[in-house]
């Protein structure tokens, strides 16, 4: 599958790392608003410099691998459909469930494919997890509880604005991992309530040439959210950019007959761990299931093998609209202070056998 690139700022470059050891895809073509980032980019990977509009009228041009910022998510998304060609997103899939809702129809419409990171879960990491899960290892799974926290992306990110404008904020920046990994893990959500705030804390940019500019915060730097699961599972979620140091990330898996341990679905791999009353310890768990050595672009991937083979792909546009709604109830929950209905659903993904 013939991939274009719009938008290669800071996530790109691991994307590039992964395309290029992927022989389902090919890169022909990248495109950016920063023109001279556009042809630099271009001439280190031997690929075609185009302006957006050009890459997405390009014949040589299979599927648009959207890594602007979110919000031009929709936009550029929404654009690459219309042009015809197969849409892979950056998380979030949108800003609003409405506007993505269109994007996910339009591509059903005409018959396109469209797919949204986050693909960590297809690592090993958290198909190992799936699998234990599913072989009833830790037996009837009745609860979870996700914990990560950081100071604030200004503390690394040289231009970290978009990160506190609307549209940022733990939620959706790094809420997307999460709740991607529950779904994937413990079935679709049918309610939800949140908390959340917003820090008084001053922030400036730490690195690079905007260092010790300041960042204005106009979005919530922490939440926290109850999820109900389909078949009765309730997780707890706590996201949060106030914290200075936490021994977090947490991903704990609670069930009648033991408890998993599950590594950061921030990462593709990572060490499972298993306890059951029969050890009473943590033992490590070898890696069973998913891409061995995954790295972003793996999910776009698996989306070219779908396609081949006439199977749904895994990281799917129902999938990540379905995690947009889980994040914007949790929002209207926390201004509203109500429970708040899910209207989308989605079936798990078809687990990952372990592939090298």
């Amino acid at each position: 599958m013939r991939v274009g690139v719009v938008g290669v700022g800071q996530i790109s470059a691991q994307y590039f790392a992964a395309l290029a050891r992927l022989p389902e895809l090919q890169l022909v073509a990248v495109a950016d608003l920063d023109a001279e980032r556009t042809r630099q980019v271009a001439a280190e990977h031997q690929v075609a410099a185009r302006t957006v509009s050009e890459l997405l009228g390009s014949a040589d041009v299979d599927v648009v691998l959207n890594l602007t910022i979110p919000a031009a998510h929709v936009a550029v998304g929404t654009a690459a459909l219309e042009a015809g060609r197969h849409l892979y997103a950056e998380k979030p899939l949108g800003l609003s469930v409405a506007d993505a809702t269109g994007m996910v129809q339009l591509a059903r419409e005409r018959g396109l494919r469209i797919g949204s990171a986050p693909d960590t879960v297809l690592g090993t990491g958290l198909q190992t997890a799936r699998q234990l899960l599913d072989a009833g290892t830790v037996g009837e799974p009745h609860a979870a509880a996700v914990a990560w926290s950081s100071p604030g992306h200004e503390a690394w990110h040289p231009a970290p604005y978009f990160y506190y404008a609307p549209g940022g904020g733990p939620l959706l920046d790094m809420g997307p991992y999460y709740l991607t990994a529950l779904v994937t893990l413990l079935g679709p959500v049918e309610r939800v309530s949140g908390t959340s705030r917003r820090s008084t804390r001053p922030r400036s940019v730490a690195s690079g040439p905007q260092a010790g500019a300041p960042v204005p915060v106009q979005t919530d730097t922490s939440m926290q959210a109850v999820l109900e699961h389909r078949g009765g599972v309730t997780s707890t979620v706590s996201l949060s950019f106030d914290v200075w140091a936490s021994r977090r990330p947490l991903f704990e898996v609670y069930g009648t007959a033991g408890t998993l341990a599950v590594p950061d679905p921030n990462t593709f791999d990572g060490t499972v761990e298993l306890w059951t009353p029969t050890t009473g310890e943590w033992q490590p768990v070898p890696p069973s299931a998913g891409y061995v050595g995954a790295g972003r672009g793996v999910g776009l991937a698996d989306l070219a093998e779908a396609m081949a083979t006439g199977r749904p792909h895994r990281a799917s546009g129902d999938l990540a609209l379905h995690v947009l709604e889980i994040m914007d109830a949790v929002s209207r929950s926390s201004v509203e202070h109500l429970v708040v209905d899910l209207t989308t659903t989605v079936e798990r993904p078809e687990p990952v056998p372990l592939r090298g």
